[in-house]
């Protein structure tokens, strides 16, 4: 069975199309037979050798990829989720050695396996899961209340526009980062403002919020940097394990979505939001399995505006 994987860390160009072995579905367990496979951030970390420590604990090919929307084509027993041979679903992947979503076929417990958002692609689907449940979490660990305000940085990424537009649907106000050719998008998405981003963003909130807002999603990775932009008794959250000094009573929490990992309802509902428009998908471009080095260097280039995806 056909992936895309890597036999040693390097560059985009050590990813290379390998055989793995077929895998069946056991009890409680799902087949995806894979139509797309989304390409983020965490994919070139787990190639360029980032993880190599971790990784090391399984023999390579390692398999990158969290995000999967494909056709399921195998039920194990004892699936009580609802999902059935032939239903177009998505998932988030947890990947473990081979165990990515850049293969044909996958085995993921039931409930990391929700139904796609109806009228829409495996291509758009796979752009949800992973991006969706981070900004999910983030969210769930900032802890705000509707009407209190939520600054959000990388606004136009994948990852800031879904912490966006679910803050609104919670009744948040949102002050977002924005290069200026990118304002328009992150207006679109929802945000109520719309500052210039950069390293001294925290002053342009400010300008906005003398007091600080109430809670920050650091999608931009700021770190420090940003903190200044959250008031006292505030709540920040970082996307690459960040722990800000203790200072000012602020809360700081570090955004890991494995920790999600199977969450099948908070999944679901993003299904639903998706559906309802609460949520939009965003496709960059779509690439085949030998040609996924290319969707790495373009992501790693910058500049993209949605998500690539492998195609199987």
């Amino acid at each position: 069975m056909r992936a895309v994987g890597l036999l040693v860390h390097g560059g985009p160009e050590v990813l290379e199309v390998v055989d793995v072995p077929e895998e069946h579905a056991g009890p409680g367990q799902v087949r995806i037979q894979v139509q797309a496979a989304a390409v983020n951030p965490t994919d070139t970390m787990a190639r360029n050798g980032s993880r190599a420590e971790q990784q090391k604990l399984d023999p390579p090919p390692y398999i990158p990829g969290m995000d999967v929307a494909g056709i399921v084509d195998e039920v194990g027993a004892n699936v009580a989720t609802g999902v059935e041979i032939g239903d177009v679903v998505m998932a988030m992947v947890a990947p473990k050695g081979t165990h990515g979503a850049y293969r044909e076929q996958i085995v993921l417990q039931e409930r990391a396996v929700v139904h796609a958002p109806a009228g829409t692609t495996p291509v758009e689907a796979c752009t949800l899961p992973m991006n969706g449940l981070t900004a999910r979490l983030s969210l769930d660990l900032l802890g705000l209340s509707r009407g209190q305000v939520i600054a959000v940085t990388g606004a136009a990424g994948a990852y800031g526009g879904y912490v966006i537009q679910l803050a609104k649907a919670e009744g948040l106000t949102v002050i977002a980062d924005s290069s200026k050719s990118d304002q328009a998008l992150v207006t679109a998405l929802g945000a109520d403002i719309v500052v210039q981003r950069g390293d001294d963003v925290a002053s342009r909130i400010r300008d906005h919020f003398p007091n600080g807002v109430d809670g920050l999603a650091d999608g931009a990775v700021l770190n420090e940097r940003v903190i200044p932009a959250v008031r006292d008794g505030g709540a920040f959250t970082s996307v690459r394990g960040f722990t800000g000094e203790p200072q000012r009573n602020i809360t700081f929490t570090t955004t890991f979505v494995r920790t999600y990992d199977g969450e099948f309802e908070k999944l679901d509902r993003l299904r639903q939001l998706t559906e309802s428009g609460a949520v939009t998908l965003r496709v960059a471009d779509t690439y085949p399995p030998d040609r996924a080095s290319e969707a790495h260097a373009r992501l790693e280039a910058g500049g993209t505006r949605g998500r690539l995806v492998i195609v199987f």
